[in-house]
């Protein structure tokens, strides 16, 4: 080397691009954001522990429904379903004799675990068993958006009773009706349900028509639901009506195709009259024949419970014509109090709602119906107008109005 050329310094390396300066905030911004990835990276990691999860958890947040839901079938070896993939958007889901299988259950299941759009499931007859049924259990674990759910004619027998009274001790999940009619439930059954439903806070509406509960299994299920369809007489609805006396939930109880007759149905509608803060709405004892003097006491009992409505098989001694009269039109009640008025149908009903809404409870409707003074409506008649504006599923919703004809 030349003497005589300058030394450079030590400490210069190559030359470097020193990065451009970031204001504060876009920096902060930057390590959020890679905060909140590594967090849910993490939360993804922790939660495959639950068998509905996917081998690659990652693809819980990248793979859309559809996608989702194929892989889980070729993960458990079943063909789709291509009506779940064509509605897997829609509210309402009803996969009713699909002969889905435990395996298929559970692709369903994989595919709803982050599904926010089906409320109401309808999966009966599909021979989901006592593993399709832990499927479900575990998705409703995880989804907070499913409300109703119909697992009715599967034969989920002891071990899945079992396995549904353990999930709904745990209150977890979002789940507010559930149908488990035809389940092949025992009196064992009943008492595994019984334990369940009295720590349960949830559920507000559930079917146990068509088991197989003597007067055993309805004494222990007195305090709670619906148990049409099974061997329950006179005996056994009068423990339920013991507990109908200090129920404040129970909304609606169906005991029809019971060997029940009038004496059993006078005091099951009298418990009722007992409880002042009884929710009941429905009672459907509707292979019961009914006398006069009963319809006087019910009419007694919904003075002061007007949300209830009692469905009786008929009232021995009223003839056709009478019934008839009974059951006028209430819409072209409705319409001429509204014409004379010079008001709209619609506007009528939304003046019963103290929200102004055009949707109203079944409940809360039928109270607001037999209160008002305007046009008189008996509860027959009510009953007649829930029909009419969609009222099976626990509401009213006065827009089918709009297509509807008095």
């Amino acid at each position: 080397m030349d003497n005589d050329e300058p030394l450079e310094p030590e400490t210069k390396d190559e030359p470097e691009m020193e990065p451009e300066a970031q204001n504060s905030d876009e920096t902060l911004y930057c390590e959020a954001e890679a905060s909140v990835a590594v967090e849910k990276e993490k939360s993804g990691r922790e939660s495959s522990e639950t068998d509905l999860e996917i081998e690659d958890t990652e693809k819980l947040f990248t793979t859309g429904q559809r996608e989702l839901y194929l892989e889980a079938c070729k993960l458990v070896g079943v063909v789709p379903v291509s009506y779940f993939i064509r509605n897997m958007e829609e509210s309402y889901m009803n996969l009713n004799h699909h002969g889905l299988g435990p395996s298929g259950t559970r692709a369903i299941a994989i595919a709803l675990v982050s599904n926010t759009s089906i409320v109401t499931l309808e999966l009966a007859d599909n021979c989901i068993m006592e593993e399709g049924t832990l499927s479900l259990v575990e998705m409703l674990q995880e989804n907070y958006y499913l409300q109703d759910l119909n697992i009715s004619d599967n034969d989920l027998g002891l071990k899945g009773a079992s396995t549904i009274s353990e999930f709904l001790q745990r209150n977890i999940s979002s789940l507010l009706n559930l149908q488990l009619s035809g389940n092949n439930f025992k009196d064992e059954s009943a008492e595994l349900l019984c334990q369940a439903l009295s720590n349960n806070y949830r559920i507000k509406m559930l079917d146990l028509s068509h088991n197989e509960f003597s007067d055993k299994g309805g004494e222990q299920l007195g305090q709670m639901l619906d148990v049409s369809s099974n061997d329950i007489s006179n005996e056994g609805v009068a423990k339920i009506s013991k507990g109908l006396e200090f129920n404040e939930c129970l909304k609606v109880l169906k005991l029809f195709l019971n060997p029940v007759n009038m004496d059993g149905a006078t005091i099951l509608i009298l418990s009722i009259k007992k409880n002042t803060k009884s929710k009941m709405e429905e009672i459907d004892i509707s292979n019961v024949l009914v006398s006069e003097q009963f319809i006087k006491i019910l009419d007694g009992v919904c003075a002061i419970h007007p949300q209830l409505d009692v469905m009786y098989k008929a009232v021995q001694g009223f003839s056709a014509k009478k019934m008839a009269l009974l059951w006028t039109n209430p819409m072209k009640l409705i319409q001429s109090y509204a014409d004379q008025h010079q008001i709209t149908v619609i506007d009528f009903f939304k003046n019963l709602n103290p929200k102004g809404t055009m949707t109203m409870s079944v409940g809360d409707f039928r109270k607001a119906m037999i209160q008002q003074d305007k046009v008189p409506i008996n509860r027959y008649q009510v009953r007649e107008l829930i029909k009419k504006l969609d009222g099976n599923a626990g509401m009213v919703n006065f827009s089918f109005l709009k297509k509807v004809k008095p």
